[in-house]
């Protein structure tokens, strides 16, 4: 059948149910009989009856619930549609009486009260009945279609009987054309056991999935458990591998933006999965008076840090998101998601290079922002060691640009996308982000405003991280390159490191430095031999790890704030705020713009020479071997005397 005979199919459906009900309440009222006054009042007022209950139904979206899944929620709503329609019907039977005598018709419209309330009743029960008996009807077609198909059904055991499970189980019992079947639940929670879940019963517990998979013979595990940490994830990934299940895993919550779990977010497992934290316990309503109807601007809109940080802002629904991006099929791809995803949001892309100060004055006059996240940057360390110049350019004066900018145009907030290389730098790239949050630091000084850094360590899966580099060369057949046998990290996942982000956002009231907690670093190690299992492979079997040696401006450990910074707790525990030293730099404005100077160098050395003069806990090193690093006594002078040499 097609769509618009379906609707109309249906359609007629809910008006034969509501003239039924309507109907057979005067009949039951009037003791199974219809006096033909009676008779006459149910044909005079049915049409306007039928009519008041379907604008109900429309103005609720009940036409618009598929029958096919039909649920509490479908059930819910068709209650309430009936009953705002019998309150209009119980306010018009009161005012019946005092119009007759000036309109005869009305007496028409004295209903009787047990009548509204027997036609409620009828009309609720009808409606759902006929969603429920389609429902099942479909369930049971689609049972034959799975028990007619060649191959059996997969035998599925989920992990996890809390919400996610739930709602995982009613979607595979409704999709019966995937042809999956749960077999039940295991649950650590003890009280559990034995109880009927959807009808699914609960096994035992995780401890018990060796014994179950003896007795109920499934093929597949499901792990439900969207706020499970890493360590309980690595725990039944462990167990399952060892019964042989195929095992696979919903999204951590800090994906499921929009708290929607459904079978097509189901993946394998994840590296992220067993590196999984507490779910961050958001102050939402901060964050949605900061963002909720406002416009708000994304630098770096296209990369993996600023992609994230506009899904989670367009979730609080800003009246614009402004993504200003370089790489236009970047902009391209995370627009279209916006677009589709929260179609409700006003987004609009702008390319633009945030060193271009006319082109960024240009979109700060025409979207007028109250808050700026500046997320545009050069990070890759190796990379910047070998350009400077473009670090100088990217990190220090781009910053610089959108932040004068920013406070030239009367941008309410303004947050620095920090990273903790700059803490202690040893590489050009962290010693660049130092400049830029000192910088921020400096316009918040002088202008009382809240401009902000948020600085984090390394993030999963973002472009250019060791994640995606383990996983090519594994894909490759190995060997997995490490460049030491001690190094480690502090991991965050995209989304949760954005998050905190906006958290952040909403505790700046001036020239902070925000550093979020990272928990406890990862080794490298540790970190490769995982991605080689989850991968089908053993490590020292069929890939092998190769130690190469530190690179250039490489740290074995990093660190996330300065100890002179005397980290503080804010009233967010995964937060804490550092008061950096010397927020009065005096000479900002000659500083920037002697390393503006700077950009078309390719002497390492030099670059490295004038940010140790910004930035004095900068750990510099020869790296050349040639010349020693000179640190400057006077920026302007040294590069000065270097364009005269040139």
């Amino acid at each position: 059948m097609s769509v618009p005979m379906l609707r109309i199919a249906r359609q007629s459906m809910d008006v034969l149910v509501l003239v039924t009900a309507y109907v057979v309440a005067f009949w039951m009222r009037y003791n199974r009989q219809l006096p033909d006054d009676v008779a006459r009042q149910i044909v005079v007022t049915l049409p306007y009856v039928v009519a008041l209950k379907y604008v109900a139904m429309g103005l609720l979206r009940v036409p618009r619930h598929s029958w096919r899944y039909a649920g509490l929620t479908e059930g819910i709503l068709v209650a309430r549609a009936m009953l705002a329609a019998s309150f209009v019907l119980v306010a018009v039977r009161m005012v019946a009486p005092s119009l007759m005598e000036v309109v005869p018709a009305a007496r028409y419209a004295a209903i009787p009260y047990v009548a509204i309330m027997a036609d409620f009743l009828l009309a609720t029960f009808g409606l759902i009945g006929v969603r429920i008996l389609r429902r099942v009807q479909s369930e049971r077609q689609e049972t034959g279609a799975r028990f007619a198909s060649d191959r059996p059904a997969t035998r599925v055991l989920l992990v996890g009987a809390g919400r996610a499970g739930v709602l995982v189980a009613r979607e595979l019992q409704g999709r019966r054309d995937l042809n999956m079947i749960a077999v039940g639940f295991v649950d650590d929670d003890v009280h559990k056991r034995g109880q009927l879940i959807n009808g699914i019963p609960v096994l035992g517990t995780t401890a018990d999935i060796a014994d179950i998979v003896r007795t109920h013979r499934p093929k597949q595990a499901i792990i439900t458990m969207a706020n499970a940490d890493g360590r309980v994830v690595r725990r039944v990934l462990d167990l399952c591998k060892d019964v042989g299940l195929d095992t696979r895993i919903i999204p951590g919550i800090f994906e499921l933006v929009g708290g929607n779990v459904n079978l097509s977010r189901i993946r394998p497992v994840r590296i992220e999965d067993l590196l999984r934290r507490d779910p961050v316990e958001l102050e939402t309503s901060a964050i949605r008076d900061l963002v909720a109807h406002e416009v708000v601007l994304v630098t770096g809109a296209g990369g993996s840090i600023g992609s994230e940080l506009c899904r989670q802002l367009a979730a609080f629904g800003p009246r614009e998101l402004v993504l200003v991006e370089q790489a236009e099929m970047n902009l391209w791809a995370i627009h279209r998601e916006l677009e589709a995803t929260f179609p409700d949001v006003t987004v609009i892309p702008r390319i633009a290079d945030v060193c271009d100060a006319e082109r960024v004055d240009q979109i700060l006059l025409q979207h007028r922002p109250s808050t700026i996240f500046h997320a545009a940057a050069h990070k890759h360390v190796p990379m910047m060691e070998w350009n400077p110049g473009e670090a100088i350019k990217n990190n220090v004066i781009g910053t610089r640009t959108v932040a004068d900018l920013a406070l030239r145009r009367g941008v309410g907030r303004f947050v620095l996308i920090s990273t903790d290389k700059a803490v202690n730098p040893t590489s050009i790239m962290g010693a660049t982000k130092r400049v830029a949050e000192r910088y921020v630091q400096h316009l918040a000084h002088v202008s009382g405003k809240p401009f902000v850094s948020v600085r984090f360590g390394n993030v999963l899966g973002s472009t250019g991280s060791v994640i995606p580099v383990f996983e090519q060369q594994i894909r490759e057949g190995g060997p997995v390159t490490i460049t030491h046998p001690d190094m480690q990290r502090y991991f965050m996942t995209i989304p949760e490191a954005s998050q905190l982000v906006l958290q952040a956002a909403t505790l700046g009231t001036s020239g902070e430095i925000f550093v979020l907690d990272m928990g406890e670093p990862s080794s490298i190690v540790d970190l490769a031999t995982d991605l080689i299992r989850l991968s089908g492979l053993e490590p020292g079997v069929d890939i092998e790890i190769e130690f190469t040696g530190a690179r250039p401006g490489e740290k074995l450990f990093e660190e996330l704030s300065l100890d002179e910074e005397n980290a503080d707790r804010t009233r967010h525990p995964k937060i804490w705020v550092g008061h950096a030293p010397s927020p009065d730099w005096q000479d900002a404005e000659a500083d920037l713009a002697a390393l503006g100077q700077l950009i078309d160098s390719t002497d390492t050395n030099e670059v490295r020479s004038a940010l140790k003069y910004v930035v004095p806990e900068f750990i510099v090193e020869d790296i050349t071997g040639e010349l020693p690093v000179i640190v400057p006594q006077d920026l302007a002078t040294f590069v000065a005397d270097r364009d005269d040499l040139a």
